[in-house]
C-alpha cells in the first residue's frame, strides 16, 4: 500500500499540472469505488474547477474552486496520473476523470479496493485520522502525550491511522530499527527516551522517503521512487543487519508483518 511519501510524491507530481482544470465529465466502471461518497462523484463533479492538490494521510486531497473536495484513497494497489485521452485504455483503470484540456485523470486500481469521495466537508472522510507526523505543529511532547496513552504493540500502534497518520508497513519497520525498538515492545512500557528516539526516527524516515520518492516495490504498483535502496530491515528477512551483520528476522503482528534486527532491537 502506497504510504505518506508515495502518496506525497503522487499529488506533488499533480499539483504541477491539476490546479486550474475544470472537470469535463466522470466515469467510473467499478461502482463500488464511488458509492461510499457523501456526494455523487459520477453526477456532481463535472464543472467543478480544481483549486490545489494536497495530500492528508495517506489520501490524495483535490481542493475545489467552490470549496468542495475530492478524496482519493489508493488503498492497497491504485495508481492516480493525468494522461492524453487518446491513450490506449487501461482495463484496471476504474474512475476515468476527463479535463478540460483534452487529457484525463485517470485511478488505475487492478484490486479494487480504493475509494474516491466527493464532499462539502473533508473532515466527514478524514476526521478520524491522527495528527501528521510531519507538521511543524505535531512536537515530540504531543508524539509522547499520544504515547503514554496507548496500549499494545509499539508495531500495531505506528499502523493505526487515528494515532498518526500515513505511516504503514515499510516506514513503521524502518523507524523501528532506527529508533532501535522491537516491534513487539508494549507502547506503554517504552521509556521516555525511546520515545523521543521513535518519534525523531519516524521523521526522519519519512522525510527521507519524500527526497527519495517513496519506494518501488517489485509489485510494480507504485513506480518511480528508489526509497527500497535504502531499506534497513524492511523485505530483508536473512540479510544482514547493516549495523551488526545478524541476519534479519520476520515476524507476524496480528494480520501484519515485521522485519527486525534481533540485536539492535531487543
Amino acid at each position: 500500500m502506497p504510504e505518506l511519501p508515495e502518496v506525497e510524491t503522487i499529488a506533488r507530481g499533480l499539483r504541477a499540472v491539476l490546479p486550474g482544470r475544470r472537470f469535463t465529465r466522470v466515469t467510473a466502471t467499478w461502482r463500488p469505488m464511488v458509492e461510499r461518497s457523501p456526494l455523487d462523484v459520477v453526477q456532481q463533479l463535472p464543472g467543478r474547477r480544481i483549486e490545489e492538490v494536497g495530500r492528508r494521510g495517506k489520501y490524495v486531497v483535490i481542493a475545489l474552486v467552490d470549496g468542495a473536495i475530492l478524496l482519493v484513497h489508493l488503498k492497497m494497489s491504485g495508481r492516480l496520473y493525468v494522461g492524453a485521452a487518446d491513450e490506449p485504455p487501461d482495463p484496471y483503470c476504474r474512475v476515468t476523470f476527463d479535463l478540460d484540456d483534452g487529457g484525463q485523470l485517470r485511478f488505475r486500481d487492478p484490486r479494487k479496493f480504493g475509494r474516491v469521495y466527493l464532499t462539502p466537508d473533508v473532515e466527514s472522510v478524514v476526521g478520524n485520522l491522527g495528527p501528521e507526523p510531519l507538521d511543524g505543529g505535531f512536537t515530540e511532547t504531543d508524539f509522547l502525550t499520544r504515547l503514554s496513552q496507548r496500549r499494545g504493540w509499539i508495531k500495531s500502534l505506528l499502523l493505526d491511522q487515528t494515532f498518526i497518520a500515513g505511516v504503514g508497513n515499510i516506514y513503521a519497520d524502518e523507524a523501528l530499527f532506527a529508533a532501535r525498538i522491537h516491534p513487539l515492545r508494549r507502547a506503554d512500557a517504552l521509556g521516555e527516551e525511546q520515545g523521543r528516539r521513535l518519534y525523531a526516527a519516524v521523521r526522519c524516515v519519512l522525510e527521507r522517503g519524500i527526497r527519495l520518492n517513496g519506494a518501488s516495490l517489485r509489485d510494480g504498483m507504485y513506480r518511480g521512487g528508489s526509497f527500497q535502496t535504502s531499506f534497513c530491515v524492511y523485505s530483508r528477512t536473512g540479510e544482514p543487519c547493516p549495523v551488526c551483520g545478524t541476519a534479519i528476522e520476520r515476524a507476524r503482528i496480528g494480520q501484519r508483518s515485521a522485519h527486525y534486527c534481533p540485536v539492535c532491537q531487543r
